[in-house]
C-alpha cells in the first residue's frame, strides 16, 4: 500500500507536465480529445492529494510519509530525485493540488485565442507546483519552481492584460534575481554541510549536533532570506507583484498568487531556519520589521486602490506579512501559524481573483468607482465574494481557516515582541476597511448612471456552473478546514516542534490552537507547553 501511494505521489508530478507537453507539441488538430485530457491533468492532482491527506501518516523515524527515489542518473553529484510529504509540505501540497483543478477548470471554459497552448502551460505549471511541494531533495526542489514560473511568463505576455509587457519584463528581472540569490544560498548550504546529497534529510543529518560557524549561517541565511523574500514580494521588494497579477490572465493569477508565491516562505520555514539556527536567530529582528512593512505599509497602499485586481493582488502581498511574521517568531506557534495561515491564503486570494473576473464578465470594468448594485442581478455571486472577502479579513468564527492562522501568528508574536502585536493587529482594521469598502462599492452602493445603462442594455447573469464549481471546491475546502483546523494541525505540530525546539526559549515549545473552531473552551491550550500535550490530548 506504502509503495502504492509512492506511485500516486510520482503521478501527481509527472502528470500534468507529460500532459501538458504533448497537447503543447502534440495536440494541433485534436482538440475533442485536449478537452478530457486536460481535465484529468488538472483533476487528478487534486484527487490524489485530497487522498493522500485523508491517508497520511508519516514514519516517526524520518518525518516523512510516501518516500520514494526516482531514478535520474545524477546520483554521482548528489542530486536525487526523492518525493514525499511531511507536515510542512502536506498542506501546501493539498492546495497546490486543489487550487490548480480549480484554476484549470476555470480555464477549460475561458474564449481565449490559443487556448491548447494555454491551457498546455497551465498544466506544465500545475505540475511545477506539485513537484515543488512533494521533493524532499533540494535540487529539485528548486527546479520544480523553475518549471512553474516560466510558464507564468509567457502566459503573462502572451495572454496578460493592460501593461502585460512590461509587467512580465518587470516579473522576470525580480523573480531572476530572487531565484539566483536562494540557489546560491542553497549550494552554499550544501557545499559547507558536508552532505552526501541534497535531500533535506541528508542535510539535516550532516548538520545534527555539528553546526556552521555563525558567520557562514549568516551570509548563507542571508542569501536565502532575501532571495526567498523577493520571490514572496517582501516589501520593499514587493513592486513586481500587483503589476504582475493585474496583467496576468486569472487562472496564472490564482496560481502564481495562491501557490507559487508559497515557494520562499516554505524554503525558509523548511530549510534554511532549522538547518541555520543561529543565521536565522540574527537575522529575524530585520525580517519581522519588514513584515510589519508588508502589514502596514502595503496595506495603506491597498486602501487607496480603486482597480478591483489591484486591491486583491495588493492584499495578497499585504497579508504575506502575516506569515513572515509567524517565521520571525522562530516557535512553534508562530512557524505552525505561518504555514496555516499559507494554506488558507492560497485559497483566499485564489477565490478572490476568481470571482474578481467574474465580476469584470459582468461589468466590463475593474474600477469599483463604476459599480454598484451588482448584488440586485447577482446574488449569489455577492454571498461567495462577501465571504470570501470576510476570510481574507480574518474574522473570527467557524468556516473561517484564515482566522486561526492570524490568531496563531499573534499569540507567537506576542510571546517573541509584545509591541509588535499592535501594528499587526491594525493590520486587520486596514483589511476590514478596503474589504468592506469594496463589497459596499461593488454589490451593495448606488450604481452609475453608466453602469445602469450598461445594465439596462444586456442581462447581467449571476454566477454560472463552469465558474460555481471552482469557486465551491476552493470554499469548500476553506470551510472544512476552519471547521476543523485539527484536520492540519496535527500534522504541523508533528513537523514544526522537532525542528524549532532547538531555538532554545519557552515559546519554542508552545503549539497552536487544533479543535477551537468547534470547541472555543480548549482555545487557551494553544500555549500549553510541549511536555502538556499528550495530557491535554492536542
Amino acid at each position: 500500500m506504502a509503495g502504492f501511494s509512492s506511485f500516486i505521489l510520482q503521478l501527481t508530478v509527472f502528470l500534468p507536465i507529460v500532459l501538458g507537453l504533448g497537447l503543447l507539441f502534440f495536440g494541433k488538430g485534436r482538440e475533442a480529445l485536449a478537452r478530457p485530457l486536460a481535465f484529468a491533468g488538472f483533476a487528478f492532482p487534486a484527487v490524489a492529494a485530497l487522498g493522500l491527506w485523508w491517508g497520511f501518516s508519516p514514519d516517526p523515524g524520518t518525518g516523512y510519509a510516501y518516500l520514494s527515489n526516482v531514478p535520474t542518473g545524477l546520483e554521482f553529484i548528489g542530486i536525487t530525485l526523492q518525493l514525499g510529504l511531511n507536515g510542512i509540505s502536506l498542506p501546501l501540497f493539498l492546495l497546490a493540488g486543489v487550487a490548480g483543478f480549480a484554476a484549470g477548470s476555470y480555464a477549460l471554459h475561458a474564449a481565449t485565442d490559443r487556448w491548447r497552448e494555454y491551457v498546455s502551460l497551465l498544466l506544465i505549471m500545475h505540475g511545477g507546483l506539485m513537484g515543488v511541494f512533494a521533493s524532499v531533495d533540494v535540487f529539485f526542489f528548486y527546479f520544480f519552481h523553475e518549471v512553474a514560473l516560466i510558464p507564468t511568463f509567457i502566459m503573462i505576455g502572451i495572454w496578460g492584460g493592460r501593461e502585460r509587457h512590461y509587467a512580465a519584463m518587470k516579473m522576470t528581472i525580480y523573480l531572476t534575481l530572487g531565484a539566483l540569490l536562494s540557489l546560491v544560498g542553497l549550494i552554499a548550504l550544501y557545499v559547507q554541510s558536508g552532505a552526501d546529497s541534497f535531500s533535506m534529510l541528508s542535510l539535516r543529518s550532516a548538520l545534527e549536533g555539528e553546526t556552521l560557524s555563525t558567520a557562514a549561517q549568516n551570509y548563507t541565511f542571508a542569501l536565502l532570506l532575501f532571495g526567498f523574500g523577493i520571490l514572496v514580494s517582501l516589501w520593499p521588494f514587493h513592486t513586481w507583484a500587483a503589476l504582475g497579477y493585474g496583467a496576468a490572465p486569472t487562472s496564472a493569477a490564482m496560481l502564481h498568487a495562491g501557490v507559487l508565491k508559497k515557494f520562499g516562505l516554505y524554503g525558509l520555514i523548511q530549510v534554511g531556519a532549522p538547518l541555520l539556527p543561529q543565521g536565522a536567530e540574527n537575522w529575524m529582528f530585520l525580517l519581522a520589521l519588514l513584515a510589519l512593512g508588508n502589514v502596514v505599509i502595503i496595506g495603506f497602499v491597498t486602501v487607496a486602490q480603486k482597480d478591483l485586481k489591484q486591491m486583491i493582488g495588493l492584499s495578497s502581498v499585504m497579508h504575506m506579512g502575516y506569515c513572515f511574521l509567524g517565521l520571525a517568531c522562530l516557535s512553534a506557534v508562530g512557524v505552525g501559524g505561518a504555514v496555516i495561515l499559507m494554506f488558507a491564503h492560497g485559497l483566499t486570494v485564489s477565490l478572490l481573483f476568481l470571482l474578481g473576473n467574474c465580476i469584470y464578465q459582468r461589468t466590463d470594468t475593474f474600477d469599483m468607482r463604476e459599480m454598484g448594485g451588482l448584488a440586485r442581478q447577482a446574488p449569489v455571486l455577492a454571498a461567495f465574494f462577501v465571504t470570501t472577502m470576510l476570510a481574507s479579513i480574518g474574522l473570527p468564527g467557524p468556516g473561517l481557516a484564515n482566522f486561526w492562522g492570524e490568531l496563531t501568528v499573534f499569540i507567537g508574536l506576542w510571546q517573541y515582541r509584545e509591541w509588535m502585536v499592535v501594528p499587526a493587529v491594525f493590520g486587520v482594521v486596514i483589511s476590514a476597511i478596503y474589504g468592506l469598502r469594496a463589497v459596499g462599492n461593488i454589490f451593495y452602493g448606488e450604481p452609475t448612471e453608466a453602469f445602469r445603462e450598461a445594465s439596462r442594455a444586456r442581462k447581467i447573469l449571476d454566477i454560472q456552473r463552469h465558474e460555481r464549481t471552482p469557486v465551491l471546491v476552493l470554499l469548500i475546502l476553506l470551510i472544512l478546514v476552519g471547521l476543523w483546523p485539527r484536520s492540519l494541525t496535527d500534522s504541523i505540530n508533528a513537523s514544526v516542534v522537532p525542528l524549532y525546539e532547538q531555538f532554545d526559549t519557552p515559546r519554542a515549545e508552545a503549539t497552536y490552537p487544533d479543535n477551537a473552531a468547534v470547541n472555543p473552551a480548549a482555545l487557551p491550550a494553544c500555549c500549553a507547553p510541549a511536555a502538556s500535550r499528550s495530557e491535554s490530548g492536542l
